[in-house]
């Protein structure tokens, strides 16, 4: 029985590496989702100005996603499959029951948008998400949480961690005045430290149930409920502000998170959580800069600091992209093996 289930197991890693996605294609998918992080963080920035609540305009940004993928689960068969598969995995305990609830950490994320990221200015509430998402990506490949397992922290992977940090401290340092805006950076920085970890436990959900839709309403349907419960408590002791915008582009940060929690979780089984957090950090800055630039938050106008810690980040991103050997060292292909070995 217990070779079989070994036999098993061994098949579909197999079948999961034969469908892996080229590293190439997946950190240039990985800076796209970033750039869907930067686009969603303003549009539901915005909608949370509008409307005067940030919870209402989370709930509004997750439930939105959550009936788009409801739709989806319904509508494909390998998407109730998936379920069925997460089911049996956790029943079995093949998958821990709080691999499910990944969900909470991007509902933490979209609730920060809502509540801090007009006040603070797309660029900054950026650079705040990026410190905490470059030390939970440098955590989760150390303890081996995400689907790849383990994976070794390379010097140019923490040089990059490192320099990653440094960029994000050089552009709050001249854009941070007094201790109000200290405090509402500590929340974006909270939610970017739970972006990792949403990344590598939906990255596991994906593998489990074999369908990146699955793990992606499984995320949207705790998410959800969490955002409920918190704007119901928020409403009761500050009572509930229901005057909608009727602008229809401040209601899509629902679908923009459908596409980027999935695209994440199909490629972390490839790039490792560091690896997508840097490359999501790079596409990130460069949209949230191009944003501010274009389209600037009242009140915040963009920095010269700004500018060159983004461009410190993406050197980062560069150089953990590389890995080091030392000089001389040359990597030995196909070694022969020993006698009686």
């Amino acid at each position: 029985m217990t070779q079989a289930r070994a036999r098993k197991r061994t098949e579909a890693s197999a079948a999961l590496a034969t469908s892996a996605v080229p590293v190439w294609l997946a950190l240039v998918f990985s800076v796209l989702i970033g750039a869907l992080y930067a686009v969603q963080s303003r549009v539901n920035g915005e909608l949370g100005h509008q409307i005067g609540d940030g919870f209402i305009a989370a709930v509004i940004s997750f439930g939105s996603g959550l009936i788009i993928l409801s739709l989806g689960v319904i509508a494909f068969r390998r998407g109730r499959r998936g379920l069925q598969l997460v089911a049996r995995a956790v029943s079995a305990k093949h998958l821990s029951w709080w691999h499910l609830f990944g969900g909470l950490a991007g509902a933490l994320f979209v609730l920060s948008q809502g509540l801090v990221a007009a006040p603070l200015g797309i660029a900054l509430f950026t650079v705040a998400v990026v410190a905490g998402q470059t030390v939970s990506g440098v955590l989760m490949d150390r303890f081996g949480i995400g689907p790849g397992g383990r994976r070794p922290l390379h010097a140019s992977k923490i040089v990059g961690a490192a320099l990653a940090l440094i960029a994000v401290a050089f552009t709050v340092s001249s854009e941070v005045s007094g201790s109000g805006a200290l405090w509402l950076l500590a929340l974006p920085l909270v939610a970017g430290i739970g972006q990792g970890w949403q990344q590598a436990v939906n990255g596991q959900v994906r593998v489990t149930a074999q369908s990146a839709l699955t793990a992606t309403f499984l995320n949207f349907l705790t998410g959800t409920i969490a955002l409920v419960l918190a704007a119901l408590v928020n409403g009761l002791l500050v009572g509930f502000a229901l005057d909608l915008p009727g602008s229809p582009w401040l209601y899509t940060g629902g679908l923009i998170g459908c596409v980027f929690i999935a695209g994440a979780a199909v490629v972390v089984r490839t790039t490792g959580v560091l690896m997508l957090g840097l490359c999501i950090v790079a596409g990130q800055l460069v949209c949230a800069l191009a944003l501010d630039l274009l389209a600037p938050t009242a009140g915040h106008p963009l920095g010269m600091t700004t500018i060159l810690g983004t461009a410190l980040a993406l050197v980062a991103v560069v150089i953990a992209a590389v890995r080091w050997r030392r000089p001389g060292h040359v990597r030995r292909r196909n070694p022969t093996p020993r006698a009686g070995a």
